[in-house]
């Protein structure tokens, strides 16, 4: 098509039009993103914690296949006196974990043979001996809102390790976490418990974290991995 003269080009046209378009979808795209990335509040954050290890004086036991598990559902222990306070430091341990064996009894699955069993009656009230298969009592927060949970860690047979967790839940304490496993080592970090098991290969590690479960209000299994085992030096020492 000729060019008239007086008259621009049809390319300083075309160009004019293009760059009108362009510069109107900018301005479009930038007014839709100030509008969809406005902040907004993501509500109450948990304090972070670092990791504490649990039972760090404790004898690793023997490397032999994992066998840890979670319950699926809070287990209330109403035999036990009611805590309108809330702080579970107010209950014997050594009551909760014989609350707890009188309760597995009664549903038909006991944990403990009758040997153990009768062991751990006899000390339970006073954990963390040699002689005594019940650990000494630690106290963290699980689930992130400000308290202390109970952690219970009882020996059985020769190589493996019952975990059990509590909380208090409308003034009755609660079991939150059932887990059977032959660990290296036991830590809670950033509200979590990690097991640490010893790997198929030297040098190596299987880990599984435990987190809590809002809706199903427990502790259940987040994370499971394998990997080589950090050094002992970088072990955390702090309870």
């Amino acid at each position: 098509m000729p060019h008239v003269r007086g008259l621009p080009s049809p390319r300083a046209v075309v160009w004019a039009v293009a760059s009108a378009i362009v510069a109107v979808g900018s301005a479009a795209l930038l007014g839709g993103c100030a509008e969809a990335g406005a902040p907004t509040s993501a509500g109450h954050a948990a304090p972070v914690t670092g990791p504490a290890e649990l039972w760090p004086g404790s004898k690793p036991v023997p490397a032999e296949p994992p066998a840890t598990g979670s319950q699926e559902k809070p287990q209330p222990l109403t035999a036990l006196p009611r805590v309108p306070s809330g702080d579970i430091r107010k209950v014997s341990a050594g009551s909760v974990l014989l609350a707890q064996i009188d309760v597995d009894k009664r549903h038909g699955q006991p944990v403990f043979d009758k040997d153990e069993e009768r062991t751990i009656r006899s000390c339970a009230d006073k954990p963390g001996s040699d002689s005594c298969p019940v650990r000494a009592p630690e106290y963290h927060d699980l689930t992130g809102d400000g308290k202390d949970e109970l952690i219970v860690g009882v020996r059985s047979g020769s190589n493996l390790l019952i975990i059990y967790a509590y909380t208090v839940k409308n003034g009755v304490v609660t079991s939150i976490l059932d887990s059977t496993s032959s660990p290296q080592s036991v830590e809670v970090a950033d509200h979590k418990l990690v097991i640490h098991e010893p790997g198929d290969a030297p040098g190596y590690e299987s880990r599984t974290v435990y987190a809590w479960d809002a809706r199903h209000q427990v502790m259940t299994i987040q994370d499971v991995g394998y990997g080589r085992r950090a050094p002992a030096s970088a072990t955390p020492s702090g309870r």
